[in-house]
């Protein structure tokens, strides 16, 4: 495979890995540098590359792990203090879909790691429950099991009222 098919191979991924990873990380920033950190490992672990497996997958399980590790260690790390100010805005947006959208990723906050992961995974990424089972080293069952319980605390969240839905008029 030449360069050049690798890079149009890879190229071809970026928008879905970034997508997962500002899912993740919930920061346009840190989402670019996991992606980053993320195809620089893909590049450099290339020949650990199955050949017949997913390209696809493979690029999701190490952008997850590399957001797992960074999670663990920025909670061994404690909060990060930031030194700039950064004003709020002086009025909330008018869009009750953006509201509704904001609302339901802070739910999605509130799920732990496992659970969210496979809800981004299944319900964003669109992947089969096959893949995200190999994807997690985990068995099709326990991946079924735990979707239906993030699916139902996810639902549990929003309708209970810890998190209301704000109308704007």
């Amino acid at each position: 495979m030449t360069q050049d098919e690798l890079g149009a191979q890879l190229e071809q991924q970026i928008p879905a890995l970034r997508r997962y990873a500002f899912a993740l990380a919930r920061d346009h920033r840190a989402a670019d540098d996991l992606v980053q950190d993320c195809l620089e490992k893909a590049l450099s672990r290339w020949y650990l590359r199955r050949p017949d497996g997913d390209l696809r997958a493979w690029l999701f399980t190490i952008l997850r792990n590399l957001y797992i590790n960074a999670y663990r260690a920025n909670r061994r790390r404690g909060a990060h203090v930031s030194i700039d100010h950064v004003p709020a805005r002086a009025t909330p947006p008018a869009q009750e879909t953006g509201l509704e959208v904001r609302d339901v990723l802070a739910a999605l906050d509130q799920l732990p790691e496992e659970q969210k992961s496979l809800l981004l995974l299944i319900g964003v990424e669109d992947f089969s429950y096959d893949q995200a089972a190999s994807m997690l080293g985990l068995p099709i069952g326990t991946v079924m099991s735990r979707l239906s319980r993030a699916r139902q605390r996810l639902r549990t969240i929003i309708e209970s009222g810890r998190l209301t839905l704000r109308r704007v008029k």
